[in-house]
């Protein structure tokens, strides 16, 4: 079994969290500049109209930020309390 120290998960914490939020600014880029035709290509797939589309695209970024908030950064923002408190 690996152990790990409260270092080394606040490190993969912030690795995670930077990965994560590189991902979301990628995503999001692509949305706004696939504004035209990444709708029509998943409406076309998924038998949705380009407005629904784009709303759940819309949604999909929010949901990811959320999870990336609640999963990497607050737990890194709290671990570095907890570390910085403990010195």
């Amino acid at each position: 079994m690996v152990e790990m120290t409260l270092e080394q998960v606040t490190s993969l914490l912030g690795w995670c969290a930077v990965i994560n939020s590189a991902m979301l600014a990628l995503f999001t880029l692509v949305m706004i500049l696939g504004r035209r035709w990444i709708p029509r290509i998943h409406a076309r797939l998924f038998d949705l109209s380009e407005t629904q589309v784009r709303s759940e695209h819309f949604g999909f970024l929010g949901t990811y930020k959320v999870i990336i908030t609640a999963l990497n950064i607050v737990p890194y923002i709290a671990l570095k309390i907890m570390l910085a408190a403990g010195s």
